[in-house]
């Protein structure tokens, strides 16, 4: 409801804007109804009024006078004169003072009715603004944490944190920890509303301990600025209230103390190296940068290029390449120290397995005969070795089944035009184009792709740019712009819209993860 103050010295004008106006179906509430200027002034000290209904001449007080003092107390206030008197210095001094409609004496229902209209469509319009900017207020908050977070901002963003987010009243020392829901990575099914929910309890459950600071990452991972006089504890009491209180599990990281603004990046950066290490130390704990050794922050750094190697050579059915490669992957399994770490290290490398899978049109849990719902697979070996035969057997399998993928009718000719539209996600090309590039009609073509890839050429062209986007991504600084630019997109929000369809995040989301 907009509230309403009507000002007339004339009495039977004022009870009758009071009774024949439908103030109720308009949305709108009368609050006061006075005969001048004077009393309009106290009611405005006392009630929020969004709009001022006034006659122009009034004793003591004019309306012009009155709406000059109201609009003081609020710009936003709007003013609608009612006058027996078309004389032009009056509309001229109403126009200057942004009135909404000057309505003459003896008054036409309808037209106040229709000015009172203009002004709720006005204000519902002001209100959509207001809504819509303290929407965006988090979000904008969220974006220069991040920026601070990843060691990218500026001065100006450190003094809109400062002043406009009570960054200037963190009480160093601080430290930077990272909480992240568990299973979350190799459940690919689950609804986002779900994780939605989940984070939101966590977020909830942080700001009941007192975190006033709290970052999102990602779906499935925020950060934490804690300030000293919070103490180190709240990681742990976070982790063992989700424990306690709710259906899943969460794992934080948690970097070294640091003194000053500046070095939170360094303090999130250990916290990300941390959390990590979950397969290494386990999940539902607290993981803290200083607990970790050397060696095992090298074995995580190198993982994933030893899997890059490892199907690689999967790709190319190099049978003794396999062989070593996973020797290598199992040397740095058996420093592990208990089983649930062992299936961590495992799960990571099926769920890698399957990224890359992914890429060639197969799935890692039909080839490897497992459902996600019965991923405990992995706790029904007894020791390391019998997890490394079995993987190994699987992989053979693999590679063999993509080895007699590519020797299919007509694989040699689909791999040369999936070549050729590599090397030219940036344009804009057709079937009829690659038809015409390879001297085949375009009807042939699509039949022929369709059964050799399982998808049709628009389908594959969009998968091939949006892999290209993902390595821009991670290979580059290029603005989300610039990277939607080379691989084909005019339009920015169209290539977003593609990539979340794709992987479930935004390109920005994908390059902080």
């Amino acid at each position: 409801m907009y509230k309403v103050l009507l000002a007339d010295d004339e009495r039977l004008d004022l009870e009758g804007m009071r009774t024949f106006i439908p103030w109720q179906d308009l949305g709108m509430e009368v609050v006061a109804g006075v005969m001048n200027g004077f009393d309009a002034c106290k009611v405005l000290d006392t009630e929020k009024v969004d709009i001022i209904v006034t006659d122009v001449r009034m004793p003591n007080m004019t309306g012009l006078e009155l709406a000059r003092r109201a609009l003081e107390r609020s710009k936003d206030i709007k003013i609608i004169f009612v006058s027996g008197y078309q004389d032009f210095s009056y509309v001229k001094q109403a126009l200057s003072l942004n009135a909404v409609n000057y309505v003459l004496k003896p008054m036409d229902d309808q037209e106040l009715i229709d000015s009172l209209l203009k002004v709720r469509g006005d204000l519902d319009e002001e209100r959509q603004r207001q809504d819509a900017y303290w929407q965006m207020v988090p979000i904008v908050k969220n974006e220069y944490l991040l920026q601070l977070l990843e060691g990218t901002s500026s001065e100006k963003t450190i003094e809109v944190l400062s002043q406009e987010y009570e960054m200037d009243r963190f009480q160093f020392p601080g430290i930077a920890a990272v909480l992240e829901i568990d299973d979350r990575s190799w459940k690919p099914n689950e609804e986002s509303q779900t994780e939605t929910d989940e984070m939101q309890q966590v977020v909830t459950l942080c700001r009941e301990l007192g975190v006033r600071q709290i970052c999102k990452i990602n779906k499935t991972r925020i950060a934490l600025l804690i300030e000293h006089s919070e103490g180190e504890s709240i990681p742990e009491q976070v982790v063992q209230q989700v424990k306690r209180k709710l259906a899943f599990s969460i794992t934080a990281g948690v970097g070294d103390s640091c003194g000053m603004i500046g070095e939170l990046s360094q303090s999130y950066k250990q916290a990300v190296e941390a959390l990590d290490l979950k397969m290494f130390y386990g999940k539902g704990r607290v993981i803290g940068h200083g607990e970790v050794r050397l060696s095992e922050k090298e074995d995580v750094k190198h993982l994933d290029a030893k899997l890059e190697a490892l199907f690689g050579a999967m790709s190319g059915y190099e049978l003794v390449r396999i062989h070593d490669e996973l020797d290598e992957l199992f040397q740095v399994a058996k420093s592990l120290k208990s089983k649930l770490t062992l299936r961590n290290y495992a799960l990571y490398i099926v769920m890698k397995l399957d990224n890359y899978l992914q890429r060639t049109n197969e799935n890692v849990y039909q080839l490897l005969g497992l459902e996600l719902s019965n991923y405990d697979i992995m706790m029904q070996f007894e020791t390391i070795n019998d997890i490394h035969l079995w993987l190994r057997r699987r992989v053979y399998e693999i590679s063999e089944t993509l080895q007699m993928n590519k020797q299919k009718k007509n694989w040699k000719l689909i791999k040369q035009i999936i070549d050729f539209m590599k090397e030219r996600t940036h344009d804009n090309i057709t079937l009829r184009d690659l038809a015409e590039q390879f001297s085949l009609s375009p009807n042939y073509l699509g039949l022929i792709f369709k059964e050799e890839t399982g998808k049709n050429f628009s389908e594959y062209f969009i998968q091939l740019r949006m892999e290209k986007a993902c390595e821009l991504l991670k290979m580059t600084n290029l603005k989300i712009y610039e990277i939607a630019d080379r691989v084909g997109y005019r339009h920015l929000p169209y290539f977003s819209r593609q990539f979340k369809e794709m992987y479930g995040m935004t390109p920005l989301e994908y390059r902080r993860t």
